[in-house]
């Protein structure tokens, strides 16, 4: 079939997205066809939507639809602790557990120096800003360090330690729980609440 096809175009477009190949694509390229049309539009607009409102906190870089994500308004929340992580997704795997009270704050990549990433590319100064300028107010304390265990994570756990512990704050690491190698999002509930519980001063 030509590339020009516009079922041929659907699956191109399906297969852009992560973990999906060319059958799982052609299967979901004839579902939306065989499905109402409103589906078809109803999944359009959310696209649109989604890309067109969502936009990052301005305090904890959190995705959000807001100036503010509803974890930073929540004043419920214990804002002496900040926990850092390298993505929402993540974010959402440690909310998960149910066991962390704090505050957030997401990067939204870690240092890798081989892949040409340094500190200016991910979202670290807003981090120094957040801290220095509501230190007082919020009285931050400390700071975890709960990027995953890899090579890039731990590079990056290193340097919020540089960066951070001459401010005055106690900067923790999560416990070994999450296996080496691991990502955040896939770890189990179990796996990451122990990992948050056994945390260890860096």
């Amino acid at each position: 079939m030509s590339s020009a096809d516009p079922i041929s175009k659907l699956v191109n477009a399906f297969r852009k997205l992560p973990g999906i190949g060319e059958r799982t694509a052609t299967r979901l390229a004839f579902f939306v066809l065989n499905e109402p049309e409103e589906t078809s539009r109803e999944l359009a607009e959310a696209l649109l939507e989604v890309r067109q409102t969502v936009g990052l906190c301005k305090w904890c870089c959190n995705l959000t639809d807001g100036d503010e994500c509803k974890i930073c308004t929540d004043a419920r929340r214990k804002r002496s602790v900040i926990c850092v992580v390298e993505r929402t997704q993540d974010l959402r795997a440690v909310e998960r557990t149910g066991d962390f009270r704090g505050l957030y704050h997401v990067l939204h990549g870690l240092i890798s120096p081989l892949d040409g990433v340094g500190p200016d590319d991910i979202h670290l100064r807003e981090l120094l800003t957040r801290v220095g300028e509501r230190k007082k107010e919020d009285q931050v304390e400390e700071i975890i360090a709960a990027t995953s265990p890899s090579v890039d994570g731990e590079a990056t756990a290193l340097y919020l330690q540089r960066l951070l512990e001459p401010m005055g704050l106690k900067v923790t690491r999560i416990a070994s729980g999450v296996p080496i190698g691991g990502d955040l999002e896939y770890t189990d509930r179990v796996t990451l609440s122990r990992a948050l519980a056994q945390r260890r001063q860096m």
